[in-house]
C-alpha cells in the first residue's frame, strides 16, 4: 500500500505510466538528491542517476543522506536508500554528453552545475530536458518559478547560459527551474529550503510531463 495515496491523486492509469517511465537524473547534489527522493516516493522505478562527486562535510547542509556516507561516491551511496536505481559514477562533461545514448529515456533532468556540460546537453536533448539553474545564494523558496530558459528573471547563471546559447545560434526551448530572488552573496552559499525546493519542483514538472498532466 506504499503508493496508495499517490494513486488516489493521479489515478491508476497515470500512475502506471509513471512507474514504467525511464528517467535520467544528472547530478544528485542539493537539487538532484531531493528530486531523486521525490521521484522514488512517487512511484517512478526506472531511474538512472549520474554523478562523479563523493560526499564531504560541506554537503551536509543540503544534500540528502550525506551524513551517513561521508567520503563515499554519491551515486553508489544512494543505491542503499533507493533500491533498483541505476547508478553511473562518471563525470558529466561536454565530451561525455556527446558520447552518451539518451534515446532510452523519456525525460532528462539536469541538476548539474557545469555551464559547458549544460550547453552540450541542451544542444543534444533539449526536447526532453528540464534544467535547474541558479538555486544557490538564495533564502526564499516562494520565489521559485518554472519557465522557459528565455524568460527567467533575476538569475545571473541563467542569463549567462542564454548568452552562450545565442552565440551558438541555438533556437530551441526548454523548461527551467529558476528563481526571481536575486543572489544575496557573491560566494556560493546555499540553503536547503531553496535547493531542496528546486529538486521537488523539478520532480513535480517531470511527473506532470510524463503523465500528460500539464
Amino acid at each position: 500500500m506504499r503508493n496508495v495515496r499517490t494513486k488516489l491523486l493521479l489515478g491508476d492509469e497515470t500512475f502506471d505510466v509513471l512507474a514504467n517511465a525511464h528517467v535520467l537524473l544528472l547530478g544528485v547534489g542539493g537539487v538532484g538528491s531531493f528530486c531523486l527522493d521525490c521521484l522514488y516516493r512517487s512511484g517512478v522505478r526506472n531511474i538512472t542517476i549520474i554523478d562523479f562527486d563523493s560526499y564531504d562535510e560541506s554537503n551536509q547542509n543540503r544534500q540528502m543522506h550525506s551524513e551517513e556516507h561521508l567520503g563515499e561516491p554519491k551515486v553508489i551511496a544512494l543505491q542503499n536508500h533507493y533500491p533498483n536505481v541505476i547508478a553511473i559514477h562518471e563525470k558529466i562533461t561536454p565530451n561525455w554528453v556527446e558520447q552518451f545514448d539518451f534515446e532510452p529515456y523519456d525525460i532528462v533532468l539536469d541538476a548539474i552545475d557545469d555551464m559547458w556540460a549544460k550547453i552540450a546537453l541542451i544542444h543534444k536533448v533539449y526536447s526532453k530536458l528540464i534544467c535547474s539553474v541558479g538555486s544557490a545564494k538564495r533564502l526564499d523558496p516562494t520565489k521559485i518559478t518554472i519557465c522557459s530558459i528565455w524568460k527567467t528573471q533575476g538569475d545571473p547563471f541563467a542569463s549567462k547560459l542564454r548568452n552562450e546559447l545565442r552565440k551558438r545560434k541555438f533556437k530551441g526551448d526548454f523548461s527551467c527551474i529558476s528563481t526571481t530572488e536575486l543572489p544575496r552573496i557573491k560566494e556560493k552559499g546555499s540553503f536547503v529550503g531553496v535547493t531542496g525546493a528546486f529538486g521537488l519542483a523539478m520532480c513535480s514538472l517531470a511527473l506532470r510531463r510524463i503523465g500528460n498532466l500539464v
